[in-house]
């Protein structure tokens, strides 16, 4: 049953909300944390296992070192300070997809600590204030067969598959984000969304949060307005889309609201979010870290970064992604809300690449978000596994500012390019798509259009000039699109002026 639930702004009348956000990042390492299997996606269940990431008996783990580095980058990407010396943990608790029954993590000494990030939402800008980036290992993914849910409850069978035990990880933890009100979920979503770039930029993740590589966990705790009092919280597990991030934070402000109104106490729970629903439902009790029984892993020796090493590394941070938004906007001449589409819709990068290679800013902008987003909707795919380069895009619109093509057989350009038919131009070649300007053709199909249109061309011979579109529409159809529209109206008016 769904829980009840306030309406948002009586939750904001009563309540003051108060976030914490963590965020798992899955490393693109070529082999795992502490062994040498292949870190790679989607491989056949348990193909990628050893000794070691199965935490079979004398198994020794060593650390990676490229993981260690990606840390320590992440870190001071997000302004944080690095350990001199850190060391990992063993967390310990009992579930099926740990083969070890404990997590290699880190606790009390973290790589990385005391960070933030400024984050902006319609113009105010919030700092999220980061409370560590510590290294730690994935665990393995249960498969829970029969039932309606795909979860444990009500499955006739479970299934493990430890191709994931052991991958890179860092997890990244905020501090209470307090003070943002009724912004907290778009908060929430701009600091993943924020996030993500800045991982992507640094190059040490995909960070496809429908591969996992990306994963979200939401803190969410209400308080008496005004008190200053952190209440119970609860933890929304892997939630694994921004607009999700945001969701899943009304909704459990909405249900926490609720509880408390109604003179109840919030349970300290994990909780399961649901993507078809909106809504989220009880998991387990969150334990604290004392029930994880951490303890220093004897297995491995400490990480002791030196300051050279990670001053080289601050070296190699790349622009922060605020700063070049900022840039490339002001360069491209980009509306506020122009921008925002563009970066909602992951398309920065394509975007950049494309003017690159010598396209005009809105030219990109228009292929990209509208007609090429569009076709990637329609094939279920994402638009950047769709095919199309932004090289290529360039080519394309080189050929409509040639006056080559127009906007309409542009279309169809994609249409060959995304069947495998070779270059742009090969394509308006092999179709028969370029435009035509000869005045002979183009003349006759005039003529024909006025013979076939009397009472447009009066209007037109009386001065009503805009009635040429009319025409116009005709001769481009009699054409199949490949006139060029420009020099018919030009035509049309000198036949019937």
């Amino acid at each position: 049953m769904t829980d009840t639930l306030v309406s948002f702004d009586d939750v904001l009348a009563s309540y003051d909300p108060a976030l914490g956000l963590e965020v798992h990042v899955e490393l693109n390492t070529a082999t795992k944390m502490f062994c040498g299997c292949p870190a790679t996606f989607g491989g056949e269940p348990n193909t990628q296992v050893c000794p070691t990431c199965l935490g079979l008996p004398g198994a020794m783990p060593v650390v990676n070192g490229k993981a260690v580095e990606s840390a320590i980058r992440i870190g001071l990407a997000l302004n944080c300070e690095i350990a001199e010396w850190c060391r990992f943990a063993r967390k310990n608790y009992f579930y099926p997809d740990m083969p070890k029954n404990f997590q290699t993590s880190q606790y009390d000494e973290p790589i990385a600590f005391e960070g933030w990030m400024d984050v902006d939402v319609d113009g105010e800008t919030f700092r999220v204030e980061i409370e560590r980036a510590h290294m730690e290992e994935d665990t393995g993914k249960s498969l829970h067969v029969g039932g309606s849910t795909g979860r444990i409850h009500g499955a006739d069978y479970s299934l493990v598959d430890y191709n994931r035990a052991g991958i890179p990880l860092i997890e990244i933890v905020t501090k209470p984000i307090l003070g943002a009100g009724a912004k907290a979920p778009a908060v929430a979503r701009a600091y993943v969304s924020q996030l993500r770039d800045l991982i992507v930029a640094l190059g040490v993740s995909e960070a496809r949060m429908d591969q996992g590589n990306l994963r979200a966990d939401v803190n969410l705790s209400l308080s008496p307005k005004g008190s200053g009092v952190l209440g119970t919280r609860t933890e929304t597990k892997n939630v694994n889309s921004f607009r999700s991030v945001e969701r899943a934070v009304r909704f459990e402000m909405q249900r926490h609201a609720a509880i408390l109104d109604g003179g109840e106490a919030i349970f300290q729970e994990t909780r399961h979010w649901h993507e078809d629903t909106g809504v989220t439902t009880s998991g387990r009790p969150k334990s604290d870290a004392d029930d994880y029984r951490y303890f220093p892993e004897p297995d491995l020796v400490p990480v002791a970064p030196s300051r050279e090493w990670v001053e080289e590394l601050r070296g190699t941070l790349p622009e922060n992604p605020v700063e070049r938004r900022a840039r490339l906007q002001s360069a491209w001449g980009y509306t506020d809300l122009e921008m925002r589409d563009v970066v909602a819709s992951g398309l920065l990068g394509p975007i950049e690449e494309t003017v690159a290679a010598g396209a005009s800013a809105q030219s990109a902008r228009k292929w990209w978000i509208a007609e090429l987003t569009r076709r990637a909707n329609d094939a279920g795919v994402d638009v950047v596994d769709l095919g199309v380069s932004p090289a290529q895009v360039a080519a394309v619109q080189a050929l409509v500012d040639a006056g080559t093509i127009n906007d309409k057989l542009a279309r169809q350009v994609f249409d060959g390019l995304l069947a495998g038919e070779g270059t742009p131009e090969e394509i308006v070649a092999a179709r028969g798509l370029a435009v035509v300007s000869d005045d002979g053709a183009l003349g006759a199909a005039v003529d024909a259009a006025i013979a076939a249109n009397p009472d447009v061309a009066d209007k037109i011979r009386d001065g009503k000039v805009a009635a040429a579109g009319a025409l116009i529409g005709a001769v481009m159809k009699e054409m199949r699109g490949q006139a060029d529209a420009a020099r018919v109206r030009e035509l049309i008016l000198e036949k019937l002026a």
